[in-house]
């Protein structure tokens, strides 16, 4: 028999992987054009190209390795052969249709999140009522785009690999192994794609400072199947660097600037007393309203758009952020930072993770102990994110959800409409006895994708109705109602209000952390509080400590964050900590050290909204490192809660 018909096992394969490298590569090249001046500015558009090759012939190299090996043994048994090149046709159309796929919805996934899909793309399929629905509402084009295109690549490659395979014959069976073996060594050496000691991975093509143009030379496929894989780091993240847990603890010690007698707990390492420095008399009612998505271009006070009229006036008549950032870009990491004070780090948020469902610090376990009564409510469906089971679990007496309102107003994709939440929780305070002091937290969602809420509630500021623009300006009208209501209650001279954002509503842009888009507003208000416009450096983290001196509860806890009303805090440097993906920025009034995955740390001045160049000082090199650390260690020694 001729030498290449003992090699014509090879012929699906080829076929497929010349398909599959001419989907991602024009993909990719049209990914290229579109984002045309963002990789311009890299300087690196060979480098895409060529690397994109390189990691598209890796990602086949590991789905083609075990296929590839068995086939020539299958290829030599009569009783297995037609069965197993069956299978090996499907099996190969499924693998086209996966990478077709993906680089289909690449595009929408980039316009909303700004990078290729990741984690998300596959982490929202546990919620697939509001996933299809807000598909459906929001994204048609996209559907449809998925829908003719998929099938019509299928269709052909289907029918040229039935010629292939129908053209495949016998191999001898004093060749099946070692053609079985020359095919896995091939297929790894191709997906290790290098002799250096460490096979390639993402951070190989990490060439610029741009997040987005970094991933272009992966495939999407690629790309979610590596966040899955890095999944295994969800427990206690991975370390900018080796960190000793006692230099850890050091710093985030360092940056709460309080004596070291000041710590008194060894085992739980930041517990600390904390004085109530604000307010002297009862404890107030505390009200915290985190609002989806509100970044601060919406926001005319902070130099954005002019959608939140309300927001605008109610600054001036309570205690004003001009610069407070966000801890990192999704609704779950900033509860994160609200709720529980804790930092940002490099595995999930503690909110889905399985040590942080029980005696983990928040504020409302703080508050419960001192006799609060205290309660969660949101518009969606509170097993989202795993909020129900972490909120009950850590101090929240009621937990109330979308299942709870009677006839609300509005229903969008993702829940209640805001209107309907506020009054709901209105009605709620109402209900509370005078002597007895509450704890809320709301959570809205009418400012998410795909942008629903109630008609005819405001003055559209463009067409159509079910804009990012539009929802703001709604979600803005909402919270005006809602302290207009609260202002003529019973409860309003006895509560301390917070209004803030969970995060900014996109992050994207060609810095590796850009910081201007994770500013966000935040605003305290309510009887006694005196106006006030604080431009200080602040983050999320922060609010939890403020928020229990200005209600006037004292006591120990192991939150990180400052009392912004401390006497010293102006003597004190301001600082943010800003999680985007693996990449970390730690930001200490206008000096940002980015640390990335394998990659030395740097450090930049930040001023007028751009990075500068500056010379590297490795004390505070060092502390971002130590201070990136502490999350992981401290959750996974279980050191984040009350005594």
């Amino acid at each position: 028999m001729p030498a290449a018909n003992q090699a014509s096992w090879l012929r699906p394969f080829v076929f497929a992987i010349l398909v599959c490298l001419a989907v991602t590569g024009f993909a990719r090249l049209g990914l290229v054009l579109w984002l045309g001046e963002r990789v311009r500015d890299t300087g690196g558009v060979g480098f895409i190209l060529l690397q994109g090759l390189r990691f598209d012939l890796v990602s086949l190299g590991y789905l083609l390795a075990i296929p590839a090996a068995l086939t020539p043994i299958a290829n030599s048994i009569p009783a297995l052969r037609a069965t197993w090149l069956g299978a090996i046709k499907w099996y190969l159309v499924v693998l086209v249709g996966l990478f077709g796929f993906m680089e289909v919805v690449t595009p929408p996934f980039i316009q909303e999140y700004d990078m290729r899909p990741n984690y998300l793309f596959v982490e929202y399929l546990k919620y697939p009522k509001e996933v299809v629905s807000m598909l459906w509402v929001g994204y048609k084009p996209e559907l449809l785009a998925a829908a003719v295109l998929v099938p019509a690549l299928i269709w052909p490659v289907l029918l040229g690999l039935k010629r292939q395979v129908s053209q495949v014959r016998p191999t001898r069976p004093l060749l099946g192994l070692p053609f079985a073996f020359a095919a896995l060594l091939l297929c790894l050496m191709v997906a290790r794609s290098t002799l250096d000691h460490r096979p390639v991975n993402a951070s190989t093509v990490a060439f610029s400072s741009d997040t987005l143009v970094n991933s272009l030379p992966l495939n999407s496929l690629y790309s979610t199947a590596n966040a899955i894989y890095e999944k295994r780091h969800e427990e206690a993240g991975f370390p900018y660097g080796e960190v000793p847990a006692a230099d850890a603890i050091a710093a985030v010690r360092a940056d709460m600037h309080l004596p070291p007698a000041a710590f008194i707990d060894s085992d739980i390492p930041t517990l600390h007393l904390q004085a109530d420095t604000a307010w002297k008399g009862p404890p107030k009612n505390l009200v915290i309203l985190v609002e989806e998505s509100l970044g601060a271009e919406f926001v005319g006070a902070l130099g954005g758009l002019p959608l939140t009229p309300n927001l605008d006036r109610l600054r001036n008549e309570g205690i004003w952020f001009e610069n407070l950032y966000a801890t990192g870009t999704r609704s779950a990491r900033g509860l994160e930072a609200i709720v529980a004070g804790f930092p940002p780090s490099t595995s999930q948020s503690v909110l889905k993770l399985g040590r942080a469902q029980s005696n983990f610090f928040t504020i409302g376990q703080y508050l419960r102990r001192a006799g609060y009564e205290t309660s969660f409510i949101y518009g969606g469906e509170a097993q989202f994110d795993n909020m129900r089971r972490f909120f009950a679990n850590n101090g929240f007496d009621t937990v109330i959800d979308k299942h709870d309102f009677e006839h609300p107003g509005f229903v969008g994709s993702w829940g209640v409409a805001d209107g309907d939440v506020f009054a709901r929780a209105h009605a709620y305070y109402q209900s509370r006895p005078d002597d007895h002091p509450f704890l809320s937290v709301l959570f809205t969602t009418s400012n998410h994708s795909p942008w629903e809420f109630p008609d005819d509630k405001i003055e559209l500021y463009e067409q159509p109705e079910a804009t990012v623009h539009n929802a703001v300006k709604y979600a803005d009208f909402a919270i005006g109602e809602f302290i207009k209501r609260a202002k003529q209650s019973a409860y309003w001279n006895n509560t301390v209000f917070l209004i803030v954002s969970d995060h900014n509503s996109r992050v994207f842009g060609a810095d590796l952390v850009p910081i201007e888009r994770f500013h966000i507003p935040g605003l305290i208000l309510g009887g006694g509080i005196e106006p006030q416009h604080w431009d200080r450096v602040a983050s999320q983290i922060d609010l939890l400590p403020t928020l229990l001196s200005l209600i006037g509860v004292h006591g120990k806890h192991p939150a990180p964050g400052l009392d912004l009303t401390r006497p010293d805090i102006n003597r004190l440097p301001g600082r943010a900590i800003m999680q985007y993906g693996d990449i970390q920025a730690y930001r200490q009034d206008d000096l940002v050290v980015i640390q990335r995955r394998d990659k030395p740390a740097e450090m930049f001045r930040f001023v007028d909204g751009l990075y500068q160049p500056v010379s590297q000082h490795t004390d505070l090199l060092e502390h971002a490192k130590a201070v990136a650390a502490w999350p992981s260690i401290a959750y996974r020694e279980q050191e984040y809660r009350l005594p």
